[in-house]
């Protein structure tokens, strides 16, 4: 039996040709949120948006809609289907972009193939997913569902010194569209799967049916800088050994739990930071993730225990702010369950997974129904130029998205 099947030479040749906007001298590509560079790749998408006979709607945070719909529909809740085009620093060219890029393909299929669609079906790219330049990631869509105040997201300082708000103006994409007013029937969106998985066990399709709760923290430990040659071992208050046991401990107290919990210390800093100096202060982050809510706090709690007894032991202080938290997110399930109907009847192997990494889909899921559809990336290797998934992999992704939009919009 054939199914319909998107243009596949187009799909491909757009992502290849929005992998070129954003690359230095050096060829790296970064496209940062409300970027020189991220206004390039806007324009180019709103290009294609346009030229596809989409109408183009862009909110105050930046988000920016491509919306198909006519007088038969027009009043009925649009399916959404979409991602981000910023990028985090040197990145690969597949993530965000190809769910963007897919998003609008399916629609332009659609139309194409003369399809009648019961309710309107937009392509959306999110403002500020990957958080690289302003905190927190996946921005845009948090303030789309009301999860952040539209004023204090424009606002938002960033890494550089400007704020987003003031970035939006200047590259043209501070828009007038109240965020939240397209309020999704359902949201769908296709991604590099950035793991392991899929490629090892020679599978196509990942049906992703909950996504990791994430805590984001910062930890300063104060202790006492001191000579690291005259200063015996037990009379230091070193801040940096204190650091060191950290780690150590979120290493032995996950394995000892065989929980999935995973835990990374991805940031560290020592002061004075000389070679002969004990440390005075250490101030690191501690990413920890876990798709059950429970053992996320258990293992909170458990860092928070620890860090007590760490003051005692050590001699030295320890504060802790909270930089980012998020519950985990279980997806629709009827969804998921037409992700792997579309795998199985286009003969693709399929499987249902986790996602261990943020995603706007988490977000939009407060509001609506959502999930997600993964392809396999070589070797798990993301945010890095040597990300790659198979054209044929992003191909049948492609295909899953635009059978799951037809049911969910009822076209026919």
């Amino acid at each position: 039996m054939s199914h319909p099947s998107i243009n596949a030479e187009r799909l491909l040749a757009r992502i290849g040709e929005l992998g070129a906007i954003g690359r230095d001298d050096r060829g790296q590509l970064t496209r940062l949120a409300a970027s020189d560079a991220e206004k390039l790749g806007r324009d180019r998408l709103v290009g294609w948006i346009e030229a596809a006979g989409l109408d183009v709607a862009v909110d105050r945070i930046g988000n920016i809609f491509g919306i198909w719909s006519n007088r038969d529909n027009a009043e009925q809740l649009p399916l959404i289907l979409g991602s981000h085009i910023d990028t985090v620093i040197n990145a690969g060219i597949y993530d965000g972009c190809y769910g963007v890029l897919a998003a609008l393909e399916v629609i332009e299929t659609l139309k194409e193939q003369g399809s009648i669609s019961e309710r309107p079906i937009v392509v959306a790219a999110f403002t500020n997913e990957e958080g690289v330049r302003y905190a927190p990631d996946m921005l845009g869509s948090l303030v789309h569902v009301g999860g952040l105040a539209v004023e204090a997201a424009l606002a938002t300082l960033g890494t550089d010194g400007t704020t987003l708000g003031s970035e939006l103006v200047r590259i043209g994409y501070a828009g007038s569209v109240e965020p939240g007013s397209l309020k999704p029937h359902a949201y769908v969106e296709l991604h590099i799967e950035q793991g392991p998985v899929l490629e090892r066990e020679a599978t196509t399709i990942g049906a992703v049916e909950n996504l990791q709760g994430i805590s984001w923290q910062r930890v300063t430990i104060d202790g006492v800088a001191n000579h690291a040659g005259t200063t015996p071992m037990a009379m230091r208050c070193d801040a940096g050994l204190a650091a060191a046991r950290v780690g150590l401990f979120l290493r032995e107290h996950i394995a000892r739990s065989n929980a999935p919990s995973v835990a990374t210390i991805g940031t560290m800093r020592f002061e004075p930071n000389a070679i002969n100096v004990i440390p005075s202060r250490a101030v690191f982050t501690v990413d920890l993730r876990d798709p059950d809510e429970d053992r996320l706090r258990m293992l909170e709690a458990a860092l928070s225990d620890f860090l007590r007894r760490l003051e005692q032991e050590e001699h030295v202080k320890i504060s802790v702010e909270r930089l980012a938290r998020f519950e985990p997110v279980i997806f629709d399930s009827a969804i998921v369950e037409a992700i792997e109907v579309s795998a199985t009847a286009r003969g693709l192997r399929s499987r249902r997974m986790t996602s261990g990494a943020g995603h706007d889909a988490q977000m939009i899921a407060r509001i609506a129904p959502a999930a997600m559809i993964f392809v396999p990336s070589r070797n798990g290797i993301s945010h890095n130029p040597r990300e790659h998934t198979d054209p044929a992999d992003l191909v049948a992704g492609a295909n899953v998205l635009l059978d799951v939009a037809t049911r969910l919009v009822g076209s026919r």
